[in-house]
C-alpha cells in the first residue's frame, strides 16, 4: 500500500483515538507547520542587505509554528562562558542579538541537542536559553538534567497546543546530559540517543582482522566470537560488503518513546526532532535503523518527524498521514565566524599573531574537520548549500498537503555574505526538488513540481 494513501487501524496499544493516550492529530483544520533544518549563523541579517531573504521569510506566513535546528550558542564571548577543549568540530556562536533576529524571522520553535550544544561549555548553553526565552522562542532539547533535557516544551497557538521533544545521535561525550542519582547532582547537557558504530566486512577480511588482532603486543586472551572482532575499540561484524552499522541504545530509545507519548498526551500535535550527521555527510540515504525508528515515533504519538543534521537533503516519507523528514539540510549556513578559539588555529595550523580567524574557518571548509565517527567535509560542494522550506498543512486529523520551496544559500558569493537563504532560481530549484523525488521514492512519496515548487497531497484516511 501506498505510504500516502493508508489505512488507520487503532490498536489497544496505541490508545485508540478517544483515550488519554490518542495519537491522533487534534489540531484544528488549517494547522501549519514550516520547517527547515540547521541553523548556522553568527550575525543578524533581517535588517542586513541580503536580497530575497524576505521572499524566503513570506513562506513562513500564516504558518502556526516555524521550526528549525539551532546550531550555534548565543552569547557574548568576552563576558560568558569559554571554547571547550571538546568541542562539535567548530566554535559556534553568534552575537547577542541573534535571539531577537529568530525572533524577526519568525521562527517560534527550536530544537537545541546537536553536537555543537557545548562548544562553549555550560554557561554558553544557559546563554543561549536566556536569549531565546527573553524572545519568546520555545526550544528543547539541552537544559540542566537529562529529565529535563528530554522532555517536551510547549507552544500554544490558536489551532491548538504544540509540544516538541529534540534529541542527537552526533554529539560531543561530555555534552550529553545526565540525572542525578543519590548524592550526586545531574548533569547539564544535551538529550542523548546513543549509537553503538561497528563496521560490517566481508568474513575473509574479518578473518584477517582477527589474526591481526592476535598478533598485537599485550593484547589479553578474548571469547572468540565467530561473527564479530573488537580490535583497537571498533567492532568489527560479518557481512556481505563493506559498511557502516549503527545500533540505538535501547535505553534511550524507550526514554525518548516515553517522552513523545507524554508530549502527545499535553498537547494536540507533537513534532520530534534528531540531529544525526550518521553515517556521514557524503550520504542521502538515513541509516539502516532510522526507518523503523521514525515509524515507532509516529506510532508513539509524534505528528512529524524532523531530522537535520547531515547538512544535504534526504528523503521525506509519509506515515500515517504525517511527514518524516530524514533530513531537511541547511537553512542558515554563514561560513565565518568569530572568536574561533585557540584549538581550532592547532588544529589547522594557523598562527593567531598572524592568521586571522576567518582564514581558519575558510580551512576547515576547504579540508573538513575531524568528528567522533570521522572526518567530515570539504564543506563546498554546491549540495551543502541547496535545500527546502517544508510548509506542511494539516486538515481532518492528518497531512493534507506538503509544499516545499527549494532555496540557495549563496554559494557563490565571497565568504562573508555566502549562507543565507533565497528562493533558488527556475532552473536550480527543478534540480533541487527532482533530487528530493528521487531521494523520497524509496519511501513512497510522489513529490510534483507545479509552478517551481514541490507538492505532495494526501487524500484523506478511512479509520477501520
Amino acid at each position: 500500500m501506498n505510504s500516502q494513501e493508508s489505512v488507520i487501524r487503532p490498536t489497544p496499544e496505541d490508545g485508540g483515538f478517544d483515550t488519554i493516550g490518542s495519537t491522533s492529530t487534534n489540531v484544528a483544520d488549517g494547522f501549519t507547520m514550516a520547517a527547515v533544518g540547521d541553523l548556522l549563523y553568527a550575525r543578524p541579517v533581517t535588517n542586513g542587505h541580503h536580497p530575497g531573504l524576505s521572499d524566503v521569510l513570506k513562506t513562513f506566513q500564516g504558518a502556526d509554528v516555524t521550526f528549525g535546528n539551532l546550531e550555534t550558542n548565543i552569547l557574548d564571548a568576552q563576558s560568558k562562558g569559554c571554547p571547550q577543549a571538546e568541542y562539535g568540530g567548530a566554535y559556534c556562536i553568534s552575537s547577542p542579538e541573534l535571539g531577537a533576529d529568530l525572533k524577526a524571522m519568525g521562527f517560534n520553535m527550536l530544537s537545541r541537542a546537536n553536537n555543537h550544544t557545548l562548544d562553549w561549555g555550560v554557561e554558553g548553553m544557559r546563554e543561549t536559553s536566556r536569549a531565546l526565552e527573553q524572545n519568546g522562542i520555545v526550544h528543547a532539547g539541552a537544559d540542566e538534567t537529562l529529565a529535563q533535557a528530554g522532555a517536551a516544551r510547549f507552544l500554544e497557538t490558536p489551532r491548538g497546543r504544540v509540544a516538541m521533544i529534540s534529541f542527537a545521535t552526533t554529539f560531543m561525550p561530555m555534552a550529553r546530559a545526565c540525572n542525578p542519582v543519590g548524592e550526586a547532582p545531574g548533569r547539564p547537557g544535551l538529550n542523548s540517543l546513543r549509537l553503538t558504530k561497528s563496521i560490517v566486512v566481508p568474513r575473509e577480511l574479518l578473518e584477517t582482522l582477527r589474526l591481526i588482532r592476535h598478533a598485537l603486543p599485550g593484547y589479553p586472551p578474548a571469547i572468540q566470537h565467530p561473527d564479530r572482532v573488537v580490535l583497537e575499540e571498533v567492532v568489527y561484524k560479518a557481512g556481505d560488503k563493506v559498511d557502516y552499522n549503527f545500533d540505538p541504545e535501547a535505553r534511550d530509545i524507550d526514554d525518548i518513546l516515553r517522552n513523545v507519548r507524554q508530549g502527545k498526551q499535553m498537547s494536540d500535535f507533537c513534532i520530534a526532532t534528531n540531529h544525526g550527521h550518521e553515517p556521514g555527510e557524503w550520504c542521502q540515504e538515513p541509516l539502516e535503523y532510522e526507518q523503523s525508528f521514525a515509524r515507532r515515533l509516529i506510532d508513539a504519538g509524534a505528528d512529524a518527524y524532523i531530522v537535520h543534521g547531515p547538512h544535504i537533503l534526504r528523503g521525506i516519507e509519509i506515515y500515517k498521514g504525517r511527514p518524516i523528514f530524514y533530513s531537511l539540510g541547511n537553512f542558515f549556513c554563514q561560513d565565518l565566524r568569530t572568536p574561533a578559539g585557540a584549538d581550532m588555529f592547532d588544529l589547522f595550523g594557523k598562527d593567531p599573531r598572524i592568521n586571522t580567524d576567518a582564514e581558519v574557518t575558510i580551512d576547515h571548509l576547504a579540508k573538513g574537520y575531524p568528528t567522533a565517527e570521522g572526518r567530515i567535509g570539504p564543506q563546498s560542494d554546491a549540495i551543502f548549500y541547496e535545500s527546502v522550506v517544508a510548509i506542511s498543512r494539516f486538515g481532518h486529523n492528518q497531512l493534507a498537503e506538503l509544499r516545499l520551496y527549494p532555496i540557495e544559500l549563496r554559494r557563490s558569493q565571497r565568504f562573508a555574505n555566502r549562507g543565507v537563504p533565497r528562493l533558488a532560481s527556475a532552473p536550480l530549484g527543478r534540480v533541487i526538488l527532482q533530487r528530493l523525488q528521487k531521494l523520497s521514492k524509496p519511501f513512497g512519496t510522489q513529490i510534483d513540481i507545479e509552478n517551481d515548487v514541490g507538492v505532495i497531497r494526501l487524500k484523506p484516511m478511512t479509520r477501520l
